[in-house]
């Protein structure tokens, strides 16, 4: 057990796509579809159930995760605040699933899944691989909230807009320019901004600072499109087949 929280650890390291971390990709896929098919199948309070859980999942992980830090001397203002995407999304999430906020929804959706996934398939564990709590906290928290913002989807009907595109682009600008005050304010490198992360990611493969915030930019563009694109389909195959509707009945 007490190598399961040590700071020193002696176990595996993480493997970046080893059997270990295949596994919980594999794992968290599945829980992910198991309970959206459940959750269809469920009436409001069922429903309602299931996103409790997603939310003491979030929190508990996360303090957890501080407490963890906190006991190992590792706490710090300059990387335990929660400013990166996904540690705000894991609190923004919680609330979310609690009360069903719509505006959470669009931040939660368009930039949670790509951001977590990200995370789920790049993990920053450094040196705890499987079974240290590290290894299970980064997939249990960055899962939750891809999986989160999947149920309000799937099962509860949510989805974004056009509205929300824009909302989230100039939002997620302004976020961007806020966190990185507060780098220059206290030396920090939140949402990575200031420099590329040390541990194994995608940044790795684009220019060098500052440069590489300008593909982030792009990427994480694409992928809001990207995520928005079947709700953009369905909605233009719904017009056409409105639009043909009068002149059938005709």
């Amino acid at each position: 057990m007490g190598e399961f929280f040590a700071k020193d650890y002696h176990g595996a390291p993480f493997e970046l796509f080893g059997p270990a971390h295949l596994i919980a990709l594999g794992l968290v896929a599945l829980v992910i579809v198991a309970l959206c098919v459940i959750g269809r199948r469920l009436d409001a309070a069922g429903r309602m159930r299931i996103r409790r859980g997603f939310a003491v999942t979030l929190v508990v992980v996360e303090v957890s995760w501080h407490v963890w830090n906190a006991a190992t001397g590792q706490w710090t203002v300059q990387t335990m605040l929660p400013l990166h995407l996904c540690s705000a999304l894991v609190w923004l999430s919680a609330v979310m699933m609690l009360t069903g906020n719509y505006r959470i929804y669009e931040f939660a959706y368009l930039l949670g899944i790509a951001g977590a996934s990200q995370a789920l398939l790049t993990p920053d564990a450094g040196v705890y691989g499987f079974p240290h709590f590290r290894f299970f906290q980064v997939i249990l928290s960055h899962g939750s909230i891809v999986g989160g913002a999947i149920f309000m989807t799937v099962v509860e009907g949510y989805r974004p807009t056009p509205r929300s595109l824009l909302r989230v682009l100039l939002f997620g600008n302004l976020y961007m320019a806020f966190v990185g005050l507060v780098n220059w304010l206290v030396g920090s490198n939140y949402l990575f901004i200031a420099h590329k992360p040390d541990t194994a990611s995608l940044l790795d493969v684009l220019p060098a600072w500052p440069w590489y915030i300008l593909w982030i930019e792009a990427i994480g563009a694409v992928a809001v499109l990207l995520l928005y694109s079947p709700f953009a389909v369905k909605d233009w195959k719904a017009r056409a087949t409105a639009q043909k509707t009068p002149s059938a009945a005709g």
